[in-house]
């Protein structure tokens, strides 16, 4: 029978929704009646003493959890005990970030993934008992990453593209010696989904275009190596796995062929039938299972916050909690009998904390201290849900930050976009956000046309439209935040990273309204990077194509869309923000963004991490970003 999954009660936080469906001529909100108050503002340095943690592997004793954590300055894993005792770091890695992946089944070796410098070339290691550390992947120019361990505990399933840099073949290592056997040659492209926990079945998947796909199953006990289509549909429909079932009989899939949002199906392996597991009035991000298939882990993407539901099949009841801090609950992971779990607690005023539970009882204990207890939350923001109309009438989504300092003033704003093409907003902390705004700027996390999470027509809405109808939603959100009593009208910029950062320098060579721009690591240059993705790239290239446009066909409207031919019609402050080591977007790409502004005269900034990829993980990078961005900010805007 299918579940149908609502929004629970397990955290005690309300998500509130504002809709703003007019236009600048509408009536404007008014300034809330607030006496001042005192406040503390907050510097990088002080938001960054906060820790990043990450990972809920527990061990075979059920004692204590492996986790990432940049307390060091650099992520390194830590071994944290359940009974709340003192975190022992088990890495000391001060060059390259250390992300855990879990523990050995049945000792404390551990596996984690590290690049160099950003490059995204990720290898797998294994820490011995001893502190060995071993790569499992040796070699250049190799991308690898674990896919799941196999039921009998005794090997560990692998993708690497080391034969074909285009595609990712299935290794099965032994535990034992680390030797390991080629159980899947991949020479057409398929993604590799997942692997069953008897390790006979491996599900693939096929994109055709960025709206349709299918679903494959190899089956390894047969010598062929057959393909069997598992999703056969006709139109545009697209399917992606969750995960095998614990006990080997059925798939979980999702699918969006049934409306906007993705409902999770099982597909059953014997007799080949698919029915509705669950579906919600959101996409459901994300199916899993406990360790003993006792309990169902599933998440939905209700307005860009997660809600999560955890039901006991057992009982084919929800599993009931304690009442838990405010927040949203991630992470969930039990242990091998499912008698504890573990879990974050993440809010918008509040980074990650681990928590773990004894089922049955109605404690909770905490067993991570991530925030600075110099900052109050009560000095923090909270994201408000928002909504408001583009130029063409659709609604856009968007989370609003309100700094304190706008009970007493006129404040200026900054339009936030995220990465992607088709990412999201979402509400969460972010030391970033909360930096800018404690220091006296509103901060919008806009969700224009094409983000994820808001029905697939909203997503498909910018096809091929990039730097046109997008940039509209942003130039429309700028008229939004004019209609807000408390925001200054005239000091109005726009920042984003990645894809957002294409469509904040977009903003700004190809529109007047800005005030300034914050362009972080963002695409300038779209011929050039469609021509030069990464080859591991390969299984989704035609998706990539079909949204953004062929490089051998659309090279003009590309062309016309890149901000980096177009430097000298930017009229306002520009910083740029780079990792040298980035292979998404080249940092050459950044260098002729700022050439190409200061032909035309206006002032740019340029600020390069040596050590940073797509993305920065070492802490002294992220304050000085954030220190660099409050600065440009202040003199400029």
């Amino acid at each position: 029978m299918y579940r149908t999954l609502v929004a629970t009660t397990i955290v005690a936080i309300a998500l509130t929704g504002c809709s703003y469906s007019g236009n600048q001529n509408d009536t404007k909100q008014q300034v809330e009646t607030v006496s001042p108050v005192a406040f503390e503002s907050y510097s990088a340095e002080q938001f960054y003493k906060t820790t990043s943690v990450f990972g809920s592997s527990i061990n075979h004793l059920g004692n204590a959890v492996l986790v990432s954590n940049d307390e060091s300055g650099i992520f390194n894993a830590y071994r944290v005990p359940v009974d709340g005792s003192t975190a022992t770091q088990l890495t000391s890695s001060m060059k390259e970030s250390i992300f855990v992946e879990t523990w050995f089944p049945q000792d404390e070796r551990f596996l984690y993934s590290a690049d160099k410098g950003g490059d995204e070339l990720n290898h797998l290691f294994v820490q011995e008992l001893d502190g060995k550390e071993v790569d499992l992947t040796p070699g250049e120019g190799l991308k690898a990453s674990l896919i799941s361990w196999h039921e009998d505990e005794q090997s560990f399933f692998v993708a690497t593209n080391e034969r074909d840099a285009k595609y990712f073949d299935v290794y099965q290592y032994s535990t034992a010696d680390y030797s390991r056997t080629l159980v899947f040659k991949n020479e057409s492209g398929y993604g590799v989904e997942g692997v069953s926990p008897n390790g006979r079945f491996i599900a693939l998947s096929k994109s055709h275009s960025n709206s349709n796909a299918d679903l494959y199953l190899v089956d390894l006990r047969l010598k062929m190596n057959k393909l069997k289509l598992l999703t056969e549909h006709s139109g545009d429909v697209a399917y992606s796995v969750y995960t095998f079932s614990k006990d080997n009989k059925q798939l979980l899939f999702a699918t969006n062929e049934f409306g906007e949002f993705n409902q999770a199906w099982s597909y059953d392996l014997a007799t080949g039938k698919s029915a509705l597991d669950s579906k919600a009035d959101w996409d459901v991000s994300f199916s899993y299972f406990s360790k003993d298939g006792r309990f169902q882990i599933s998440g939905i993407n209700a307005d860009a916050q997660t809600q999560l539901v955890i039901t006991d099949l057992k009982t084919d009841t929800e599993l009931k909690l304690p009442t838990l801090p405010s927040g949203d609950l991630r992470g969930v992971n039990f242990s091998k009998d499912s008698s504890s779990m573990v879990f974050y607690i993440n809010s918008d005023t509040s980074p990650s904390n681990l928590y773990t539970h004894q089922l049955g009882s109605e404690a909770i204990l905490r067993l991570t201290n991530s925030g600075n207890p110099q900052i109050k939350e009560a000095n923090l923001v909270t994201g408000e849900v928002v909504r408001f109309k583009s130029f063409d009438g659709v609604e856009i989504p968007a989370i609003l930050y309100k700094p304190k300092q706008a009970a007493m003033k006129k404040v200026p704003a900054l339009i936030y976009i995220h990465g992607g093409p088709g990412g999201q907003s979402r509400k969460g902390y972010s030391a970033t956000v909360q930096h800018l705004v404690n220091n006296g700027y509103a901060i919008i996390k806009i969700n224009n046309r094409g983000s994820s999470g808001y029905g697939k027509t909203f997503f498909h809405l910018d096809d091929k439209r990039h730097g046109e109808d997008d940039l509209q939603d942003v130039v429309f959100n700028k008229k939004y935040l004019q209609s807000l009593e408390w925001v200054d009208g005239d000091k109005i910029g726009v920042m984003g990273g990645s894809y957002g950062g294409y469509l904040t320098m977009a903003a700004m060579a190809f529109t007047d309204e800005f005030n300034v721009g914050i362009n972080i690591f963002g695409v300038t240059n779209w011929v050039r990077t469609l021509e030069s993705i990464p080859p591991y790239w390969e299984a989704f290239r035609k998706s990539l194509y079909d949204e953004l446009g062929d490089p051998a066909t659309d090279k003009e409207r590309l062309h016309n869309i890149s901000p980096v031919f177009f430097g000298e019609q930017v009229k306002s402050p520009v910083l740029v923000v780079q990792g040298a080591n980035d292979p998404r977007v080249l940092k050459i790409e950044s260098d002729e963004m700022v050439e190409s502004i200061r032909s035309g005269g206006t002032y740019v900034d340029y600020l390069v991490f040596d050590d940073e990829g797509h993305g920065f993980s070492k802490k002294a990078n992220r304050i000085s970003a954030s220190n660099k961005y409050l600065e440009f900010l202040n003199q400029y805007l």
